[in-house]
């Protein structure tokens, strides 16, 4: 009897050793953070792998998953700066960075992330009207990360992205938005055709006035040729004048000479004329042949 007694207590001493070491021995998996309250006060934080605390004294009083998790903003209903109703919902991305903050800076971290946005949601877009609020999502985006930052780093965590995944507004008021864009895209196609019609009309004035100039510039370049063949004419014929008068100054009969040789110039075009039943008798025959005579003369003269 003896014997069995304390084979007995042996067992039990075996089984208290080992809950003491089941107790005392934890394993913490990977991307987990433990926190751990040693007589209802905090003592630690346990993270990934094998770790050791003081059976019955030490207890686990939350575990917290550090990877990045979503937490949804439930759809509210906002009003614009111009007093229109619209209904808005999002995401929130945040992962828990300092345990200790989330368990005792909080009382349910989820939860306050979830109402930090729907009252920054409020303010911000009481402040905007309707146009810029379906505009500026980026901007909705960054005021709410920059609050949830802000108290984030009191609460132990870090919001990653933050997005406004909905904004719908009442059906006659997107009714009337459809209408009013387009009217909009009416009165942009009405100004872009007018803008086309007077950049045509501007071009076609500008070439109008490019032809009357060019045509302009040519009846001016024309004038300046013709007086330029005009004056080199007239200096042609000064000069010729000049060199008769010289010659006749000269030679008293060559004024003669030339008479002369512009009258059988003349009498012969009147011979080779093909006229037949036309004779052509000069008045001055006599005129006629004493000016053939000097010419004559002349042409001896020159040959001698």
């Amino acid at each position: 009897m003896e014997l069995m007694a304390g084979n007995f207590v042996v067992i039990i001493l075996l089984i208290a050793v080992l809950i003491v070491l089941m107790r005392g021995v934890k394993v913490v998996p990977q991307a987990e953070n433990w926190v751990i309250e040693r007589l209802g006060k905090y003592n630690c934080t346990l993270e990934g792998g094998l770790n050791f605390i003081i059976p019955f004294v030490d207890d686990i009083r939350v575990k917290y998953n550090t990877q990045e998790q979503t937490i949804d903003i439930p759809s509210q209903r906002v009003i614009t700066k111009d007093n229109v109703s619209i209904f808005i919902d999002g995401l929130v991305f945040m992962r828990i960075t300092d345990a200790e903050a989330a368990t005792y800076a909080a009382l349910d971290v989820r939860l306050m992330v979830s109402q930090l946005c729907q009252t920054t949601l409020r303010s911000e877009i009481g402040s905007l009207e309707l146009d810029e609020t379906l505009s500026s999502r980026d901007d909705l985006n960054a005021s709410l990360m920059q609050a949830l930052n802000n108290a984030g780093n009191e609460w132990g965590l870090k919001v990653t992205r933050v997005e406004v995944s909905d904004i719908s507004v009442p059906e006659e008021v997107q009714k009337a938005m459809e209408l009013q864009l387009q009217a909009t895209r009416e009165r942009r196609a009405i100004e872009t055709k007018a803008q086309a019609e007077k950049n045509a009309v501007i071009a076609d004035a500008e070439a109008q006035r490019q032809k009357a100039f060019l045509e302009a510039e040519a009846l001016e370049r024309t004038a300046d040729a013709e007086r330029y063949q005009q004056e080199q004419l007239g200096i042609g014929q000064q000069l010729a004048i000049q060199a008769v008068a010289q010659a006749m100054q000269n030679n008293p009969q060559a004024a003669e000479y030339l008479l002369a040789k512009e009258r059988v110039k003349a009498f012969s075009g009147l011979a080779a004329s093909d006229s037949s039943n036309k004779i052509v008798i000069p008045v001055e025959t006599s005129e006629l042949l004493g000016s053939m005579s000097l010419l004559q003369g002349l042409l001896k003269t020159e040959s001698r």
